[in-house]
């Protein structure tokens, strides 16, 4: 009896492990590389400056490319390719330069396989497909089979002067933030766009400045690859969609959600499982009363069918002040407020004019001092062939005037390749 135990525990033993191993894509002596740090960008200059001319200026001492009137910064670099899982992040450190305001920001690659992009349609050695009625002229936000969309990998707003009015407003500083802090450090985790992070790849940094003092960027990629037993890379793969961010001159404020969707065709190949669709989306302008700071819905249809809506709103705003030193400041209505009375040793009542900051109030998604991290869709009925995706904000304002209301989503698919 003892003899059949000990069998019985051997066998389950085994077939734990086997379990194990055929269920976590295991294989045996895939060569290491290790975790690695890859700067890409040390303290760059991104500044409004309309004298860089159209296919931009080279930073000899760091090989960066400087376009679009300096508000975009671009460099080709070789990264790894990892035969282990491996978990790779993002990490942006962003200061003012002497530019005040909050402003849109995107960090973006240049999709491969495609002679047709951001990159030589900027420097006009092409140009951007014809977007036609359906996309009321607005140029390069779908992609298309001679275009490839620009890949976001991380959307942010830069906060009010940050490390750079720390002096100068000091008297802004609320009671409770001990100090200005000197930047602001955003991380994401962009394991799933490794397909694209692979060998030669062109990464950018685009901030709507238009200041010329600008803003000074740092960036890096953070690799943490696996040391367990399963640790054979999960093969993905990727298709950019849609990204309606204005990142050069011949684009303009996408307001067209205002009148109508957007719709995408997109072609699942038979290897393809997992699939879930990434999603990042920011309302602006408009003033207090535009899509930046009233709730909208976004919804999205894949072949008709609705899959997923939800409001982007973010109430947490003043959570990030201590990144805002030069947000402007006034004093709300005078109210009723409750306060300990030291002497009579109980809470009193006394009207008082508390002070507001333009950066603690609630916007559609994006606080200034902020990123936005994608909203992921699952789409495990998805079958291979060709499928249409609708991107609707059904109450979305038209830009009139100064208000500029606009939209700017960013959507691609991701699977994993059987």
């Amino acid at each position: 009896m003892k003899l059949i135990r000990i069998c019985l525990n051997y066998f389950l033993f085994f077939f734990f492990i086997g379990s194990i191993m055929s269920a976590c894509n295991y294989h045996r002596d895939i060569p290491s590389k290790g975790d690695q740090i890859i700067q890409v960008f040390s303290n760059e200059h991104i500044r409004f400056d309309p004298s860089i001319n159209k296919e931009g200026i080279f930073s000899d001492s760091s090989q960066v490319l400087h376009f679009a009137d300096g508000r975009i910064i671009m460099k080709n670099i070789t990264l790894p390719i990892y035969k282990r899982h491996v978990d790779v992040l993002a990490n942006i450190t962003l200061k003012s330069a002497g530019d005040r305001w909050d402003k849109s920001g995107s960090c973006f690659i240049i999709p491969s396989g495609s002679d047709v992009n951001l990159l030589t349609i900027a420097t006009g050695e092409k140009s951007f497909p014809e977007s036609g009625e359906e996309l009321e002229g607005f140029a390069g936000i779908v992609s298309t089979k001679e275009y490839k969309s620009s890949i976001e990998l991380m959307r942010f707003m830069t906060p009010f002067g940050v490390g750079f009015y720390n002096d100068e407003m000091e008297l802004r500083r609320p009671s409770y933030i001990p100090v200005w802090e000197d930047d602001v450090n955003w991380e994401v985790d962009v394991t799933d766009f490794l397909s694209e992070l692979e060998q030669e790849v062109w990464i950018g940094i685009w901030i709507d400045t238009w200041t010329p003092e600008g803003y000074q960027v740092s960036f890096e990629f953070k690799y943490d690859e696996t040391e367990g037993p399963c640790y054979a890379k999960t093969e993905t793969a990727m298709l950019p969609l849609v990204n309606t961010v204005y990142y050069i001159n011949s684009q303009k404020h996408p307001d067209i959600f205002a009148r109508k969707d957007i719709v995408v065709e997109a072609k699942i190949p038979e290897n393809a499982k997992n699939i879930r669709l990434k999603y990042i989306t920011t309302g602006h302008g408009g003033h207090s009363g535009g899509d930046e700071f009233v709730k909208k819905e976004n919804i999205i249809y894949v072949d008709g069918q609705k899959v997923f809506s939800f409001i982007p709103w973010r109430d947490d705003c003043a959570s990030f002040r201590r990144f805002n030193p030069s947000s402007g400041t006034w004093f709300e209505e005078e109210r009723d407020r409750e306060y300990i009375d030291w002497k009579e040793e109980k809470y009193k009542t006394k009207k008082l004019n508390e002070r507001i900051s333009s950066s603690d109030f609630s916007r559609s998604n994006w606080c200034p001092g902020s990123c936005v991290i994608p909203e992921e869709i699952a789409l495990p009925n998805l079958n291979t062939g060709l499928h249409k995706f609708t991107f609707s904000i059904p109450e979305a304002q038209p830009s009139a005037d100064n208000e500029m209301n606009h939209w700017l989503i960013s959507a691609y698919l991701v699977w994993d390749v059987d």
